[in-house]
């Protein structure tokens, strides 16, 4: 008996990092020990107030019950501060914040939201693979737009709007950058804010990175007349150390927001509650626990700058985020054969920027999700390899 996978699964990959994960589970049941330096999924605990209050919220008798799909009035409002504190954002808890299992979650429940056949979604290259898979999935077209470190990863909005645009419903933009590291450059907001009227585009910002080696984080929502085009996700993962924990949020027009939430109504759950009131928590931290994780990854950061050094890899010193992105040495053809070289002689893996896309098959790119003395043995391996 034979079933056929559906038409849209024909062109969507298993997602690279899941098959290299098995390549490198095999090589260490052969002995290997390879140091991971590829995943940006933190190794550091959320703070312990956090891990006190799941705890707590999870011995009491009435919290395992099914929750609502708009999460708890708690966390909205939480969300809501959180973005006044930091981005100096107004939100109304009610209707313009919607709690996610995760902030991946959220793009795919953006995309089933607003596309279809028939309609193209600007996707950044190099970028976060998933905007290209949920792009398609929904049986949309996916667009990439080029970007380059010759215009600080940014797109060309001017020649962008020289294209044909009149089948485009939707823009995926990523700043602080990811892969890149790159911080949005002084008034390119604005620009492209700007380029959306325009074109009647609805920009999705992706914005799970502002807090890391960042010391002013930024919203495109705190842009005036953004919230005409603008739907924004972020997340706690990267900033609270919570990837595992699966908290997302989306922030936006209320409209948008409802609209979502029709989709996401009919495709999960509410999120645990529990794990809600945890987030509560580590959204109400302050400034200081953010530094002191950032003095945490700067440390890491020196380690990692040295490690490139030792392969001969480029890379800007300014870049913020929980990766270093570099251009690879001369003599290579692209960053697979980089990491790949360097996991058989080395056994350390750091990912080709290919995976990212076109634009980043020059690159590589090392996260900082681990401790300096793991950095510190890489560091050896490497040299011990040469």
């Amino acid at each position: 008996m034979q079933i056929s996978v559906a038409s849209r699964l024909q062109h969507t990959e298993e997602y690279y990092f899941s098959k290299k994960l098995r390549e490198i589970e095999m090589m260490n049941k052969a002995g290997a020990n390879v140091i991971n330096l590829g995943i940006g999924s933190p190794d550091l605990p959320p703070h312990a107030s956090v891990v006190a209050a799941l705890s707590e919220h999870a011995q009491l008798p009435n919290t395992h019950a099914y929750m609502g799909y708009k999460g708890v009035p708690a966390l909205r409002q939480a969300i809501a501060d959180w973005y006044q504190k930091f981005y100096d954002v107004q939100l109304d808890p009610e209707t313009e914040v919607l709690p996610l299992i995760g902030s991946k979650e959220g793009i795919m429940h953006i995309c089933m939201t607003f596309l279809e056949k028939g309609d193209q979604a600007l996707i950044p290259d190099p970028g976060y693979p998933t905007y290209h898979s949920a792009v398609q999935l929904s049986g949309a077209t996916p667009v990439t737009y080029k970007l380059s470190a010759d215009n600080n990863w940014e797109p060309d909005l001017a020649a962008l709007a020289k294209t044909d645009l009149s089948k485009v419903k939707l823009m995926w933009v990523n700043y602080p950058h990811m892969p890149t590291g790159a911080q949005a450059t002084p008034g390119f907001f604005e620009k492209l804010i700007a380029f959306a009227k325009a074109h009647n585009i609805l920009l999705c910002h992706d914005n799970p990175y502002s807090f890391i080696l960042n010391d002013q984080p930024k919203s495109l929502l705190s842009v005036p007349g953004a919230r005409e085009v603008v739907l924004e996700l972020n997340s706690l993962s990267k900033s609270s150390n919570m990837a595992g924990w699966r908290v997302g949020m989306l922030a936006g027009k209320a409209e948008w927001i409802a609209d979502v939430l029709r989709f996401k109504s009919n495709m999960d759950s509410g999120m645990f509650q529990p794990v809600q009131m945890a987030a509560v928590k580590a959204l109400e931290l302050g400034k200081e626990w953010y530094d002191e994780l950032n003095k945490i990854y700067r440390g890491r950061r020196t380690k990692v700058f040295e490690l490139l050094d030792l392969i001969g890899a480029k890379y800007d010193t300014n870049q913020v985020g929980m990766f270093v992105w570099a251009q690879i040495p001369a003599g290579y053809a692209d960053g697979y054969a980089v990491s790949d070289e360097v996991l058989q002689k080395a056994k350390v893996f750091i990912t080709p920027g290919g995976i990212f896309g076109e634009n980043g098959k020059g690159y590589i790119r090392v996260s900082l999700c681990k401790g300096e003395k793991v950095f510190s043995e890489a560091i050896e391996r490497i040299k011990a390899s040469k």
